[in-house]
């Protein structure tokens, strides 16, 4: 009986394993016709697998997800997994929000290709965020672990009224997570007032944030509210607070113990009820050190911490961010770019941005306006992209005529003369990062992987691609 079960194992049709998935699922072939659905998707559409088959998705499927989808062709063009949100209309004839996954599949053997594309429901989690109110968290997107982690404790920021300091490289998008931690507490109803200390002169910063009375200076031809009195009940979001002037950190210290504070000029105190998030990119600890910033003002601005981490620290992210930004600047600028090409996917995922997200919007903005087709190709992106990678081939050429080379820079050095010197051809332009951070990191594996913004694995499998390993 043992025997008879080793040779002729459980092996069901697959269909039948379709049909156990919550999720509607058809499988398509080269062309979008499709072969086969689940009986999920047979209940939304009203057709059973045996009618459809053959035909068109787009006549089966009716919603905003046809054949010519960016996300249908961007699977074809580079043979990874992608996804979108739509919608598709159902028996009732009513619109069912829907996340659309494409996946291509290869049969073993034959070479036959094929897509399975997955229909997810995501109503019930679009009514969670309009409950949640959350506003210009909408703003914040990610599904990197790091990201997740921001996510769950911003509850835990908004259900206070604490001090809380954001930290983060330019970019990483600190104004929008003070932001959403206003909208999402109880003072969301009121004003959010965002000041750069960095902006402005001494003299003018404290003019900004306590007000002044008619003549306390020249040119103060009237009494003026300050941002404190102005975000009265609500949020002020002090950034770059590591550029705030050691008086200036006096009076905000004030302010924080007794609530209360004189404008500039002023004889009688002004009292507030706000809440203050501060931000930088700065290491306030370094600058206590330095004697540029008060210990007891840290510590006091220090109760609730938030790290915002970089781009390239966010596994997973930057794909997710690309579909945002172009589908925003195309509806915004009336263009009709659909996607971008493979090479320029793939320069964008292992680039470094040294400006984070706000780099990569930038990038994104450039790109569909310079794109006069559909498809944003290497040509469309900013020319620095690509000429970062032009300066790290010389920073190896540096290297080399200093004839300080350990082992792993003479891999390196051996290697990228080797190169090609179109740095158009995409193999060039990765094999060149891939390079240079072996370079920069004296030929640690482990160092390069984290400069490049990939795992290990991910290096190390490039690597051996370019026979560098």
């Amino acid at each position: 009986m043992l025997e008879t079960e080793q040779t002729n194992p459980f092996s069901p049709d697959l269909i039948d394993i379709l049909n156990g998935v919550p999720h509607g699922i058809a499988l398509v072939d080269q062309d979008f016709r499709i072969i086969m659905m689940n009986r999920f998707l047979e209940a939304l559409t009203g057709y059973s697998g045996e009618e459809a088959s053959g035909i068109y998705c787009d006549q089966v499927l009716h919603s905003s997800f046809g054949r010519n989808s960016s996300v249908f062709r961007q699977t074809v063009e580079t043979g990874v997994s992608c996804s979108a949100e739509g919608d598709i209309i159902g028996l009732n004839r009513k619109k069912i929000p829907m996340r659309f996954t494409v996946t291509p599949i290869v049969e073993p053997g034959e070479g036959r290709q094929a897509m399975v594309l997955v229909l997810e429901d995501i109503a019930v989690f679009q009514e969670l965020d309009r409950k949640k109110e959350l506003g210009p968290a909408k703003g914040l997107l990610g599904h990197s672990p790091k990201m997740q982690e921001i996510f769950e404790l911003l509850p835990v920021l908004a259900h206070t009224d604490s001090s809380v300091l954001i930290t983060g490289e330019t970019g990483t998008g600190k104004d929008l997570l003070a932001e959403a931690v206003h909208q999402a507490s109880k003072r969301g109803k009121y004003p959010f007032i965002k000041v750069n200390c960095g902006a402005l002169p001494e003299s003018l910063l404290e003019s900004e944030l306590f007000g002044h009375m008619r003549g306390a200076f020249t040119g103060a031809h009237a009494d003026k509210h300050g941002m404190f009195q102005l975000a009265q009940g609500g949020t002020i979001f002090l950034t770059e607070i590591g550029d705030l002037p050691l008086p200036l950190q006096v009076k905000l210290l004030t302010v924080l113990d007794d609530r209360e504070f004189f404008p500039l000029g002023s004889q009688k105190k002004v009292r507030v009820d706000v809440r203050l998030i501060t931000g930088t990119h700065r290491n306030l600890k370094q600058l206590v050190q330095e004697g540029k910033f008060r210990e007891d003002l840290f510590f006091r601005l220090n109760v609730l911490r938030v790290h915002l981490p970089p781009l390239r620290e966010r596994v997973g992210d930057v794909r997710l961010l690309i579909d945002h930004f172009l589908q925003m600047f195309a509806t915004s600028f009336k263009k009709n770019v659909k996607m971008l090409s493979a090479p320029a996917l793939r320069l964008l995922d292992s680039y470094c941005y040294p400006g984070n997200v706000r780099e990569l919007r930038n990038i994104i903005e450039y790109g569909v306006n310079i794109c006069r087709g559909e498809i944003i190709e290497v040509e469309h992106l900013p020319p620095y992209v690509l000429a970062d990678v032009s300066k790290a081939s010389r920073a190896i050429a540096v290297t080399r005529q200093s004839g300080y080379i350990d082992s792993g820079e003479k891999l390196a050095a051996q290697a990228v003369s080797e190169i090609p010197d179109n740095v158009s051809s995409w193999s060039a332009i990765e094999k060149t990062n891939i390079l240079a951070a072996l370079v920069q990191t004296g030929g640690s594996r482990t160092g390069a992987a984290k400069a490049l913004g990939w795992g290990r694995t991910t290096l190390w499998r490039k690597m051996k691609e370019y026979e560098l390993a």
